[in-house]
């Protein structure tokens, strides 16, 4: 299992309230300008992407490299933080 960021410890660790898309792993400013400019510009609008692809990472991942040109690291950490947030908190 790779280790994960403080970013991604941070997210997990507390209710998604009102955080903006960029709170992500793996979204920084560039991907988060991208996703906003498509509405996703709150985390909990991608978490909810996420859930109508029934929480399967690989059709986020996919999801996510078409929307916004996300690498697979990217979108493979973005997926992984809203995998282990839905644990948490779902």
């Amino acid at each position: 299992m790779s280790t994960t960021s403080q970013k991604h410890r941070d997210f997990v660790a507390e209710p998604m309230g009102d955080k903006p898309v960029t709170a992500l792993s793996g979204i920084g400013e560039v991907l988060g300008k991208k996703l906003e400019g498509q509405g996703f510009d709150k985390a909990s609008v991608v978490l909810g992407q996420f859930l109508l692809l029934r929480k399967d990472g690989e059709l986020f991942t996919e999801w996510l490299k078409d929307t916004c040109g996300a690498n697979s690291k990217q979108a493979g950490a973005c997926s992984q933080c809203l995998k282990e947030w839905c644990d948490a908190f779902l």
